[in-house]
C-alpha cells in the first residue's frame, strides 16, 4: 500500500491511501464518521484476488488531512477530483460506509462522466424529506450527537471532544463498552475481534489532530448536501441492515426509494459494522461488473 498526499485546487492536503493491485480497475471508497480513511487488511486482500486499485482517503479534517470548514456533503466532489486527477483515473466505481454514504453519492452526481457505478452502505439519509426522520431508530449516542450538531458547532465540539478523551488507552473490549450506546447486539459482536482491533485504531489515527472532520461531517449532515439524487446517472446499490442502530433501517429503505432505478440490499440478518465484514466482497463484485 502507498501512502501520499495530494493537494487541491484550493491548497488543502489530503491524505490518500492506494492499494491493491496497481493495473486494477479502481474502485474509491469514502469511510465513516469518524474514521480514517486507511484500507481494512481482508478489503486489500479481496482487492489484490480480484483486480481492484482500491483507493481510500482521509476526508478534510480528519488525521493529516487539511480541514474544511463549512464544507457541505457536495464539496467533498471536488477534494475527490483532486485525488483522481493526481492518480490519472479516468473512470472509477465508488462507495461509501455510514457518514462515507452521502459523500460516494455526491461523487456520482458530481462525477457523472467519471463515475462508473456507486454504493451507499449504510448510509445516512438526507435531513431535509418530510418522509424521513432522520434520528428515528437511532442509538441513544447518535440521537444525543446529531441533536447537538443542529445546534451548531459550539454545542457539538465539547461532546465530541469528550467522547474521544482517554481513547489512547482503551483496548477492544473497553472501546466495546464505551461504543455500547451506538451498537445493536450483533454490531457489539462484530467488534469483539480484527474488526474491533481495526476499527479502534481507525478512530485514533483519525482523531489524532482533533474532532474538526467528526464536527465537520455532522455539521453537514443536518444541512442540505447541496445536490439532488436526481443528477445520479450511474448505476446505484443501496445495502442497508435491519440490525443497525447507527444508521436505521428506514434511512436504506428512503434512499432504495428515492435513488433512481437503485437496486438495494436490505438485509434482515446483518447490522452496521456487519455489512463491513461479511457484505463488502459482494458490493466490490457488484462495482467490478460495472466497468
Amino acid at each position: 500500500m502507498n501512502q501520499l498526499t495530494v493537494t487541491t485546487s484550493n491548497g488543502r492536503s489530503l491524505t490518500v491511501y492506494d492499494a491493491g493491485d496497481p493495473d486494477g480497475r479502481p474502485i474509491l471508497f469514502h469511510h465513516g464518521t469518524p474514521a480514517s480513511g486507511k484500507p481494512f487488511d481482508p478489503h486489500i486482500a479481496f482487492a489484490l484476488e480480484h483486480g481492484v486499485r482500491l483507493i481510500s482517503y482521509d476526508r478534510a479534517g480528519y488525521g493529516n488531512s487539511t480541514r474544511h470548514a463549512g464544507r457541505a456533503v457536495f464539496d467533498v466532489v471536488r477534494d475527490v477530483e483532486a485525488i483522481a486527477d493526481a492518480l490519472a483515473l479516468e473512470r472509477f466505481a465508488t462507495w461509501g460506509l455510514s457518514g462515507g454514504g452521502p459523500h460516494a453519492l455526491a461523487t456520482a452526481a458530481g462525477l457523472p462522466h467519471r463515475v462508473v457505478a456507486v454504493a451507499s452502505v449504510a448510509s445516512i439519509g438526507p435531513p431535509d424529506p418530510t418522509d424521513l426522520d432522520l434520528t428515528e431508530g437511532m442509538g441513544e449516542g447518535n440521537i444525543v450527537e446529531f441533536g447537538l450538531a443542529r445546534e451548531g458547532e459550539e454545542a457539538l465540539r465539547p461532546h465530541l471532544e469528550h467522547e474521544v478523551t482517554g481513547i489512547d488507552g482503551l483496548d477492544v473490549p473497553s472501546f466495546i463498552a464505551a461504543m455500547r450506546p451506538f451498537l445493536s447486539d450483533l454490531d457489539a459482536k462484530a467488534l469483539d475481534g480484527e474488526l474491533g482491533t481495526f476499527v479502534l485504531n481507525s478512530f485514533r489515527r483519525s482523531l489524532a489532530e482533533g474532532v474538526d472532520g467528526w464536527v465537520d461531517d455532522d455539521l453537514a449532515f443536518v444541512q442540505p448536501w447541496e445536490f439532488e439524487l436526481e443528477d445520479i446517472t450511474a448505476p446505484v446499490l443501496v445495502v442497508q441492515g435491519r440490525q443497525d442502530l447507527m444508521v436505521p433501517w428506514s434511512h436504506g429503505e428512503w434512499l432504495a426509494r428515492n435513488l433512481p432505478a437503485a437496486e438495494s440490499w436490505l438485509r434482515e440478518d446483518q447490522g452496521h459494522l456487519t455489512l463491513f465484514v461479511s457484505v463488502v466482497p459482494a458490493i466490490q463484485e457488484w462495482l467490478l461488473h460495472r466497468f
